[in-house]
């Protein structure tokens, strides 16, 4: 039976969301040694290395794609910056669950902002992801803290830059594109460490494995990967399938780092999966992108 292209950009955002899952862990080993703009800097620039030759010879990016480009690297700074700061004044599960709220975010911002119309169905995903992160982050226990409302702004960045990339992955070609953004994304992060991190040079080496790991998994794969995908997927259907990315970390949590599921969290995985079932149902699927997008 022949798969829709739909389904194998589904598939590959699945793919991307085990990927991203199994960075958390190597991101908590990196955290030891580095901290967080230094790490992203890092990784952010491997990734951008890595697939430079790529972008080179498919012939760059004209000087009109720069805006669309600048801005996706932009709202990758920005996401993983509030989430960051955020993160170091409350908890890893109320982080996980409001980061997780860019699940709706995102066909909101869709409605108000850009006008599109949103199936019933998508709505009612969107909100079966969301119950099925609170319970899996927070195992149904959630506690106020000072941190939150920065995790919820970085939410928000998140939902804009799925948002982006869907209109990005319309015409823009991908690998220039994600060297791009990875680019612009590394070179804030690096300006802001230099500014507010101190002695990180000599946590590169300790971290080494993971800045590895993330730089080639996590960006030049993951994030890359994402961009093919959404050539194909709408971003309703991208946001909720990169959700399972919680449910992945709680997987290699569990293989690697010894982590233990509550029958909370498990039921939160059922409803994350199921909520990427409804939205399959519900949403339709968009019109082919160009076979050839402009270099």
């Amino acid at each position: 039976m022949k798969i829709s292209t739909r389904l194998k950009a589904d598939l590959i955002l699945l793919l991307v969301a085990a990927v991203w899952g199994g960075g958390f862990s190597a991101q908590r080993m990196a955290s030891e040694h580095l901290g967080p703009f230094m790490f992203n800097a890092a990784r952010l620039a491997l990734g951008a290395l890595l697939l430079l030759p790529f972008a080179l010879r498919a012939g760059g990016l004209r000087k009109s794609q720069w805006g669309l480009t600048a801005a996706a690297g932009t709202m990758l700074f920005a996401a993983s910056a509030f989430q960051q700061a955020g993160v170091s004044t409350t908890t890893a599960g109320n982080a996980g669950f409001l980061t997780g709220l860019y699940v709706v975010f995102t066909p909101m911002l869709l409605s108000l902002v850009w006008r599109r119309r949103i199936a019933p169905a998508v709505w009612a995903a969107a909100g079966l992801s969301v119950v099925g992160i609170y319970l899996l982050s927070t195992a149904g226990r959630f506690v106020p803290n000072a941190g939150d409302a920065l995790v919820l702004v970085g939410a928000v960045f998140w939902a804009l830059h799925v948002i982006i990339v869907g209109r990005a992955a319309e015409s823009l070609p991908v690998i220039p594109f994600a060297v791009g953004q990875y680019g612009v994304a590394a070179a804030l992060n690096l300006v802001i460490s230099l500014f507010i991190e101190r002695g990180q040079l000599g946590g590169l080496l300790p971290a080494f494995g993971p800045i590895l790991y993330t730089g080639i998994f996590s960006i030049a794969v993951g994030f890359t990967l994402q961009v093919m995908a959404q050539r194909h997927a709408p971003p309703t259907d991208a946001a909720i399938i990169l959700s399972t990315e919680a449910v992945f970390a709680a997987l290699f949590g569990f293989l690697i780092l010894s982590e233990r599921l509550t029958p909370f969290q498990l039921v939160g995985c059922v409803f994350i999966m199921g909520a990427i079932l409804l939205a399959q149902v519900g949403s339709p699927t968009p019109a082919p992108a160009e076979s050839t997008p402009p270099a």
